[in-house]
């Protein structure tokens, strides 16, 4: 789903992990559960790399 996320904005934010289709996945919530704290990191980490 975030591949493609990303094919059409070319990033991610949190804050998208709210809207259709992540939330329909658990969204933010399920991305705390599997990533704990380091989920702002991961996410910060595929859009540097994205934009390379």
């Amino acid at each position: 789903m975030i591949k493609d996320h990303v094919v059409s904005s070319y990033h991610i934010e949190l804050e998208d992990l709210d809207y259709t289709p992540f939330d329909a996945q658990g969204g933010r919530g399920k991305m705390y559960k599997l990533f704990g704290n380091q989920m702002n990191e991961i996410i910060e980490e595929l859009n540097e790399v994205l934009a390379a």
